[in-house]
């Protein structure tokens, strides 16, 4: 046992011993905010037409696997954001969609995402198939890109040999300068046009600084059940792809808005199919993704389609962001198509299927009218002050002592346990420790837990209860 066992019961995944009384004085220390402060970088857009390595390539970049990449076209839609850093200096790589200029549908709403990032960003790479050659497609990019006073570098990619980089000369034709040859997927290449992009790259951008610590939110849910229409709808702009196919979304997509006077980080997730072991190819690496970014969230808005039963599906989710700790709203959404009938059906659902987490806040929204999705500020702001929310030692231990004199926890064994000390361990989520003579049972801890968002309100944050047993042995040697 280290010297700071505050730290350590936090550390412990759930119950454990204690031999020691010393055990108890555990210091209340302050919870930290989490506010992060948002660090503006410069931001570089890779853009290309599809299926020419622009995800392999801003995997390159990082030096990690993080975009998601497969070998068949159109598998990038939004504009995604990643923090990358190349001699000392660091940037925001922006990987889009490939660009079209007459797309229809779909593409067309990929090609917009494509288009913003290149009138937003601080400097352009163009990607460019080399073992293909400029096509009508490259072309039509490099016309819009001659107009644009942005910097822009040509990337000619999939340069695998000495003997390839001759056929790249052709790429002067486009009109963007001289061409970088680079294999990204093997990392030919990718130092040099790394220097070339920070010639390029202005040392500050040209975007004011969003200022002050935006909370971070996770929307998931689902396939097509509105993630991305609510995340357009509270930025008031077109931030995600949205289609009725299901699965549009396949990278996370984070957004700063400002809602109710305060900042927030939004972030559309993939949706999560049945099962991680039967998704495939980039829908696998799709639903990985998503995990990180619940657990990079502090609050997850969980979305249910209203207008349909409560499936399986929703439920795995819900799993998820319980075993996660984060703070959990649960949007209803698409209440615009629901009726009197289905509202009735729909009460008992949650009855039934949703009984786990009665704490859980809950609000009727419409992602596509936007009717009520104001109502999710203070539905995030409540569940995150019980999410940071930490009880002092001494009121604790004063209401636990008159539950448990009237409701004492059940025989084990023919004995009776006793709960001798409590203390709150950590927040976010709270986690609350008893030093006992005997294991609690599941029902008894279910009780306190409910005792104890009835005393304190933790509504709209996971609760977590483990039990420290007394190690008679220990003590016994000590004597």
């Amino acid at each position: 046992m280290s010297d700071n066992f505050e730290t350590d019961l936090a550390a412990l995944p759930g119950d454990g011993i204690w031999s020691d009384e010393s055990d108890w004085q555990l210091a209340d220390v302050e919870g930290a905010d989490g506010a992060a402060e948002v660090e503006h970088m410069p931001v570089l857009a890779i853009v290309g037409r599809p299926n020419v390595g622009k995800s392999t390539l801003v995997n390159r970049i990082l030096g990690r696997r993080e975009a998601v990449v497969e070998d068949i076209p159109g598998v990038t839609r939004d504009r995604v954001s990643y923090s990358a850093s190349w001699s000392g200096r660091s940037f925001t790589v922006v990987d889009t969609g490939g660009w079209e200029p007459d797309a229809k549908g779909l593409q067309q709403a990929v090609a917009a995402q494509a288009e913003l990032a290149m009138r937003t960003a601080d400097a352009i790479v163009v990607v460019v198939d080399a073992t293909v050659g400029a096509t009508a497609t490259d072309e039509a990019v490099a016309r819009v890109l001659r107009r644009s006073k942005t910097p822009v570098i040509l990337c000619a990619n999939k340069v695998d040999s000495e003997r390839m980089e001759a056929d790249t000369a052709a790429l002067w034709s486009l009109g963007l300068g001289e061409p970088h040859p680079v294999s990204a997927a093997h990392g030919r290449g990718a130092g040099d046009l790394l220097d070339v992009i920070l010639e390029k790259l202005p040392a500050t951008p040209r975007e004011a600084p969003v200022l002050g610590g935006p909370r971070r939110v996770a929307l998931v849910g689902k396939p097509n059940v509105g993630k991305s229409s609510l995340l357009n709808k509270l930025a008031g702009t077109e931030r995600s792809v949205v289609d009725n196919v299901a699965g549009t979304t396949v990278d996370p997509v984070d957004e700063i808005v400002e809602l109710g006077g305060k900042v927030w980080n939004f972030v559309d997730t993939a949706g999560l199919r049945r099962k991680v072991r039967t998704a495939s190819g980039h829908e696998y690496y799709a639903s990985l993704r998503t995990r990180a970014a619940l657990d990079a969230a502090e609050v997850a808005i969980l979305l249910i389609d209203a207008s349909q039963p409560i499936t399986e599906q929703d439920l795995r989710v819900l799993s998820l962001i319980i075993e996660s700790g984060r703070a959990l709203v649960i949007a209803f959404n698409k209440w615009d198509l629901v009726d009197e009938d289905r509202r009735y059906q729909l009460d008992k659902e949650i009855d039934r299927e949703l009984a786990r987490v009665p704490w859980a806040r809950r609000v009727n929204i419409s992602a596509s009218t936007g009717r009520s999705v104001q109502k999710l500020v203070p539905a995030m702001e409540s569940a995150l002050d019980a999410w940071d929310k930490r009880i002092s030692t001494g009121p604790l231990n004063s209401w636990l002592k008159d539950v448990i004199a009237a409701n004492p926890p059940p025989l084990r064994g023919g004995r009776q346990p006793r709960v001798m000390f409590a203390t709150q361990a950590s927040v976010r989520p709270p986690t609350f420790v008893l030093f006992t003579t005997g294991f609690l049972e599941a029902g008894y801890r279910r009780f306190l837990e409910r005792r104890l968002r009835e005393e304190f309100n933790f509504d709209g944050s996971p609760v977590r209860i483990n039990v420290r047993v007394r190690d008679k042995r220990e003590q016994r040697r000590k004597r």
